[in-house]
């Protein structure tokens, strides 16, 4: 037999023309991955009824190492804070402090001068953070009355294909079914102007799509406070003003926060793409876990030295001053113009609600 009449015969299937070289018998749908509808519901919907109720682990060992690290500083230094609560002695009450302290405190924070530490009031705050975790995790109660808004970040395989609804459509009902049965509160306004009536389902959310190459699936759900959000901010820097200004931009962000957020903080950082592309990437940059530093010598170098700069501030928690006014910097990058250097700041409060399923 003649190749001219092998290729009439059996012509080729467009999978092994490009390039996927399928067994004999495979068309190109075969080799995609398929993924039932139902499947994501379910595991999106716990992802984010969870998110809302149980504070992430990694958020946890930050605040407690916070705690230690506050005890330990036994009022010296940047600390400021006594006594050991939860995880020492006894912390005496920040309400217990005078009333000319406390006025002195908040002439601080609208001054932009560095906070005097209140006499505990770092590990009271820290011990009040991880008390409410723990009877919102025990009595499947809300963290926050701020349930946030939503963000999604899709990370969706080429080769990927899911069967039964829509992605977007199983998305949207999975966030509005978690807010409803968990009887979160519902802080979506249908207009941002015009109409702010509530759309009493928390929807809609803010999804970003990305497509990747193989065969994996990622959700990642970020509910975002903006108690913390109202901080957040986005500078256009000269392309020439390097890694200073890009420290400098963070830590002026915090300075105007102060303890309006309800540090300790979360930050994210991204840096480069455009003006809103770079408020894209800080905004995923909230998904990392704590620990997780930037691959990059480089920027996780800089992560730390923007950390440094943040609870150099002295801050704190709740604002009343300490060590620990930041519990982790991610960064984020991309490339961007050669006339420009865009850097986008996301404030995160402690209440980090984020989930990510894989598949």
């Amino acid at each position: 037999m003649s190749h001219s009449s092998t290729n009439r015969d059996n012509p080729p299937d467009p999978a092994a023309e490009c390039g996927q070289n399928p067994q004999r018998g495979q068309t190109a749908r075969d080799l995609e991955r398929l993924i039932d509808s139902q499947e994501i519901y379910d595991r999106l919907y716990e992802g984010v009824r969870r998110m809302n109720v149980v504070l992430a682990e990694d958020v946890v060992a930050a605040l407690r190492a916070a705690r230690r690290n506050e005890s330990a500083s036994q009022g010296g230094g940047r600390g400021g804070s006594r006594g050991g609560g939860s995880e020492g002695g006894e912390v005496p009450q920040p309400h217990s402090v005078d009333s000319a302290s406390r006025k002195r405190q908040l002439q601080n924070r609208e001054t932009g001068q560095r906070v005097q530490p209140l006499p505990g009031a770092a590990c009271f705050v820290l011990d009040s953070i991880l008390e409410n975790a723990d009877i919102a995790a025990r009595e499947d109660l809300p963290m926050c009355q701020d349930t946030g808004f939503v963000l999604v970040f899709v990370e969706q395989g080429e080769r990927v294909r899911v069967v039964g609804e829509p992605l977007d459509r199983v998305i949207h009902r999975a966030i509005g079914d978690a807010y409803r049965d968990g009887k979160f509160r519902n802080s979506v306004v249908a207009d941002p102007l015009a109409d702010r009536s509530n759309t009493g389902t928390n929807l809609p959310p803010a999804i970003y799509y990305e497509m990747t190459e193989g065969e994996g699936l990622t959700i990642g759900c970020l509910a975002k406070g903006f108690g913390s959000e109202n901080y957040s901010q986005t500078r256009m820097l000269k392309p020439t003003a390097g890694a200073e200004a890009v420290v400098q931009t963070v830590v002026e962000t915090m300075q105007r926060a102060g303890g309006n957020c309800c540090p300790p903080a979360i930050l994210g950082v991204g840096i480069g793409g455009t003006m809103d592309w770079a408020a894209r990437l800080s905004k995923k940059a909230l998904l990392r876990d704590l620990s997780d530093h930037h691959p990059e010598p480089y920027y996780g170098a800089l992560e730390r030295q923007i950390l440094d700069a943040v609870n150099g501030l002295g801050i704190g928690a709740g604002g009343l001053g300490g060590a620990t006014t930041a519990l982790a910097v991610h960064i984020e990058t991309y490339p961007t113009h050669i006339a420009g250097l865009p850097v986008a700041v996301s404030v995160n409060c402690w209440a980090e609600r984020k989930a990510v399923v894989r598949w």
